[in-house]
C-alpha cells in the first residue's frame, strides 16, 4: 500500500478531490461537514488499474489547523499537491510545500482543482504559475493534471497520474522493528480503546504487547484493521486502525507511540541535522519558544545550535533539542520545527543522534555507525542496534568497537600476561572484555584458571614450595606468608592441597591413603586418629587435617569416632 497525503491552501478542494477519486468522504467531524473545512485528518482508500492500493490522508490546509497538517504528514510515501485554478498558489501553498519538503517527502502529482470554473487563458495562466512556484523543489517536473472534481472531468487521467507515481515510489521497508504513532484515539462501542495511525518499521499481530511511548503504559492487540477489512497481522506501509486491551482510551492520544519496548532506545534529547527556510527574517539561536512535530505529536522543546551561536535565514547546521518527555525516536527520523511565539515554521530536519554522549560544545553529529562506535568505545550489539536501528556483527563477544580500540585492549592483555611471568594471570582477575580478549591473543595458554605466554617455562611442577613440603610428606614444613600468589597457582594446578590453614603436597595425600588402606585392612571396623597418626608418623596437628582431606574425598568416613572405609579407598 501506499500512502498519499494531500496538502494545499484552504478551499482548493483537497477533501472534494478524495471523495472524487475514493468515493469516501474523508470530513468526518460533524464541525467539519457544517463549516466546509477539514479541521482533522481524514483518510480514505481506493485501489488503482495496477492493482496497487492507494491510502490518502486528507490534511487541513487553513492556517489555524497546521498543527493537524503537520501530524498528517509523518509517515507517507508521496503527495497529491492540490492548487486551484481559480484562485492560483497561496501562502498556505508555499507553507505546506516547504513542510513537505522538510519532512523529506520527494514525490508527488500536483492536482489544478477547480478547472471547469475558468476559461482556458486562465487555466494556462494557473499551469505557468504552479510550475514556476515548483522550480528547485522536489515537486519540479511532476505532473500536473488539471481536473474538476465536481464534474468528473480529469479523474480518470489523474489516477492514472497517481498509479505511475506509486510504480516508481518504495513502500515502506520492513526492518522488524514497528512503530505506530497514533494520530487518533476513541472508544469504539462494544470494542473499547481503538487507536489510528500510519505503521512503519515492521509488523504487528494480535495479542502482541505493546509499550505506550511516552509513559510506562503497555496494551495488547486485541483486534486489526486496515481498509475496514480484520487482519491477523499487518505490515509496515499500511493506514492501520488497532483494537486495544489493557489501557483505557483516555491515555492514548496523538503524539503517542506503540512499540516493542525492548527495541527502542527513549530520548530526551538528540542531535539532529537541520535546515533554515530561507523566506525566515530571522536568525534562530537558543532563545525563543519552539515547537518540534515528529511522529504524530507536538511537543514544546529547547534548542541548542552545535557550532555556532545561532543559524541564518536559508542555512545548513547541527542542533542539540531537548524534550519534555521521553520518546521513541530512529535517525533519520524527520521532524519540523515551529517556534510559537511568531506562530511560524522556522526549519526542519532529521534525527542523527538519539543519545548524544559527548557535549554539545565537541558533538560532531553523523548518521555513522562508526561514530556512534568511536564515540563510546564499548557497546553491545543490542544497545547499538536500539540506538541506530541497525544490526551489526560483534567484533568480541556481544561487543562492538573499533580495530584501534580492540587493538588496545589486545596489547593491554598481552602486557599483563607477560608481566605475570611464569605463573601466568589469574584470570578472574579480569573484566569481560579483558577476559575475552584473552581467547583472541596468540602464543597464549589457559590453564587451571591461569593464562600464560606458551614458552614460559612450567616452574610450578618443579618449585620450591612444592619440593620442601615433599621433603617430610607427613610433617611439612608451611611456606612462608610472601609465597601466596605461587600458592594459589600450586592449588589451582592440584599440585598441592590445604586443608584447616595446613598445606600439603598432594602426594601426601595419595601415600595417606595407602596407609590408611593398610590399617583398614587389619581393623575393618575402623582406626582413630591417634593410629593413622602414628602410622604416619607425625603429630595431631596434621594428622586432623590430613584426615579431614580424606574424608572429603571419600578415602574414609567417619563414624563416631572412628574412620571406615569409604567409596574411594584404594585396594591393596
Amino acid at each position: 500500500m501506499h500512502i498519499i497525503a494531500t496538502a494545499g491552501h484552504v478551499d482548493h478542494g483537497k477533501s472534494t478531490l478524495v471523495r472524487a477519486l475514493t468515493g469516501t468522504d474523508p470530513d468526518r467531524l460533524t464541525e467539519e461537514k457544517e463549516r466546509g473545512l477539514t479541521i482533522d485528518l481524514g483518510f480514505a482508500f481506493t485501489d488503482l488499474s495496477s492493482g496497487r492500493k492507494l491510502s490518502f490522508i486528507d490534511v487541513p490546509g487553513h492556517i489555524r489547523f497546521i498543527k493537524n497538517m503537520l501530524a498528517g504528514v509523518g509517515g507517507v510515501d508521496a503527495c497529491l499537491f492540490v492548487v486551484a485554478a481559480t484562485e492560483g498558489w497561496k501562502p498556505q501553498s508555499e507553507e505546506h510545500l516547504r513542510i513537505l519538503e522538510l519532512l523529506g517527502i520527494r514525490h508527488g502529482v500536483i492536482a489544478l482543482t477547480q478547472i471547469g470554473l475558468v476559461d482556458d487563458e486562465l487555466a494556462e495562466l494557473a499551469h505557468m504559475d504552479v510550475e514556476e512556484r515548483i522550480e528547485n523543489s522536489f515537486l519540479e517536473g511532476a505532473e500536473i493534471v488539471p481536473v474538476d472534481s465536481l464534474t468528473g472531468t480529469g479523474i480518470d487521467t489523474l489516477r492514472e497520474s497517481l498509479d505511475r507515481l506509486t510504480e516508481s515510489v518504495p513502500t515502506a521497508n520492513n526492518i522488524k522493528r514497528p512503530r505506530l504513532w497514533i494520530d487518533r484515539a476513541f472508544a469504539a462501542t462494544g470494542a473499547g480503546s481503538v487507536v489510528t495511525g500510519t505503521l512503519t518499521g515492521g509488523r504487528l499481530r494480535v495479542d502482541d504487547e505493546l509499550a505506550l511511548i511516552p509513559g510506562n503504559a503497555t496494551a495488547r492487540i486485541r483486534a486489526i484493521q486496515t481498509q475496514s477489512e480484520s487482519r491477523t497481522k499487518i505490515d509496515p506501509g499500511h493506514r492501520v486502525a488497532l483494537n486495544l486491551a489493557n489501557v483505557d482510551y483516555q491515555e492514548l492520544g496523538r503524539g503517542i507511540a506503540l512499540v516493542f519496548n525492548e527495541q527502542w532506545h527513549r530520548t530526551r534529547k538528540f542531535d539532529a541535522a537541520i535546515q533554515i527556510l530561507p523566506t525566515l527574517t530571522h536568525d534562530v539561536s537558543r532563545r525563543g519558544a519552539y515547537s518540534l512535530y515528529v511522529g504524530s505529536g507536538e511537543w514544546p522543546v529547547k534548542i541548542r545550535v552545535l557550532g555556532p551561536d545561532r543559524l541564518t535565514p536559508g542555512s545548513a547546521g547541527h542542533v542539540r533539542i531537548f524534550l519534555p518527555e521521553s520518546l521513541p525516536l530512529l535517525p533519520g527520523d524527520r521532524f519540523v520545527l515551529r517556534e510559537a511565539g511568531r506562530d511560524e515554521t522556522i526549519g526542519g530536519g532529521h534525527v542523527l543522534d538519539v543519545d548524544p554522549v559527548l557535549k554539545a560544545s565537541e558533538a560532531q553529529p553523523d548518521l555513522s555507525i562508526e561514530r556512534v562506535v568511536s564515540e563510546r568505545e564499548w557497546i553491545t550489539v543490542d544497545e547499538l542496534e536500539r540506538l541506530t536501528g541497525v544490526r551489526t556483527d560483534p567484533v568480541l563477544g556481544d561487543w562492538v568497537t573499533s580495530e584501534a580500540v580492540l587493538a588496545a585492549l589486545k596489547q593491554e592483555v598481552q602486557s599483563l600476561v607477560e608481566e605475570a611471568g611464569p605463573l601466568g594471570l589469574d584470570v578472574a582477575l579480569l573484566d569481560e572484555r579483558q577476559r575475552l580478549a584473552v581467547n583472541n591473543l596468540q602464543d597464549v595458554e589457559v590453564s587451571d584458571g591461569r593464562v600464560k605466554s606458551v614458552d614460559q617455562e612450567d616452574i610450578l611442577a618443579n618449585h620450591p614450595i612444592l619440593a620442601e613440603l615433599e621433603k617430610d610428606l607427613f610433617s611439612p614444613n608451611q611456606p612462608g606468608h610472601s609465597s601466596k600468589e605461587e600458592l594459589r597457582g600450586l592449588l589451582q594446578r592440584g599440585l598441592v592441597i590445604q586443608n584447616e590453614g595446613v598445606f600439603f603436597a598432594t602426594s601426601a595425600i595419595d601415600q595417606a591413603s595407602i596407609v590408611v588402606a593398610h590399617l583398614l585392612q587389619d581393623k575393618p571396623e575402623g582406626v582413630t586418629v591417634a593410629e593413622i597418626r602414628d602410622a604416619l608418623n607425625t603429630t595431631r596437628k596434621f594428622a586432623l587435617p590430613i584426615c579431614a582431606v580424606l574424608d572429603k574425598t571419600g578415602v574414609t568416613r567417619r563414624r563416631d569416632d572412628l574412620r571406615i572405609g569409604g567409596p574411594r579407598l584404594p585396594k591393596i
